[in-house]
């Protein structure tokens, strides 16, 4: 709607600026109709990419994606200043296909895990707790996926709520704001909170997360553990 808004105002002030500046006596010839018509179509285009990412925000969550209200912690927060870190190597195609693997999470294998993809201020705030999780407490992390696109937010929806309860523009997923994790132990993925060692590890990751201003899906009526997004006032949450 609001694309539309602005090119119907675009296109009421044109008017009204081209009778102000060519009353009936005073025309411009073709040559300058065209150059005010390029002119326009240019101010047209660089408007509304602007105009659609506003548009496609999100302004509403979903109950449980709550905030958890809890403070930065300073002394963290402070590591991200300057703080240059790049994403581990990726893992074998293989690992997120396991048997094990896709009984808990149905079409990882199909996951995007590119992190150029993500948020840049997200992506450092997650690198950082990779790396506090690695060096403080001896976990190595995988991103299981980032960005996520509107189309397979429904598919994973309509595969049930054990697999989401989001459907597309209902999470930061679609707009790079939110990545799910967990560890590798032996070169293969431990999702489950059953085992002891993958749950502790999620408890640390969570506390890592809060402290650098991120949301943990841990804290949710319906908990998703290896969840982290960060939320800002550009995403209205």
């Amino acid at each position: 709607m609001l694309p539309f808004i602005v090119a119907g105002v675009f296109v009421v002030a044109s008017a009204a600026g081209w009778l102000l500046l060519f009353p009936p006596k005073r025309r411009p010839s073709l040559r300058q109709r065209r150059m005010l018509l390029i002119g326009a179509g240019t101010a047209v285009l660089a408007g509304t990419p602007a105009a659609l990412v506003r548009l496609l925000r999100p302004q509403q969550m979903l109950p449980e994606f709550e905030d958890s209200g809890r403070a930065v912690d300073p002394q963290v927060a402070a590591l991200l200043q300057g703080e240059q870190l790049v994403p581990p190597l990726p893992l074998p195609p293989l690992v997120f296909s396991a048997a094990e693997v896709e009984l808990l999470r149905p079409m990882l294998s199909q996951a995007d895990r590119d992190w150029q993809l993500l948020d840049k201020d997200f992506a450092r705030r997650l690198l950082l707790v990779f790396n506090l999780m690695r060096e403080r407490h001896g976990y190595q992390m995988a991103l299981l996926e980032g960005y996520r696109s509107a189309e397979r937010q429904d598919r994973l929806a309509a595969a049930g709520s054990h697999v989401s309860n989001a459907r597309a523009f209902q999470s930061f997923h679609q707009f790079g704001l939110a990545a799910d994790c967990a560890f590798v132990r032996e070169g293969k993925l431990v999702i489950s909170e059953r085992d002891p060692w993958a749950m502790r590890g999620y408890q640390l990751y969570g506390e890592a997360a809060e402290a650098l201003g991120m949301v943990w899906g841990g804290r949710w009526t319906m908990m998703d553990f290896g969840h982290t997004e960060l939320r800002t006032r550009d995403t209205g949450a």
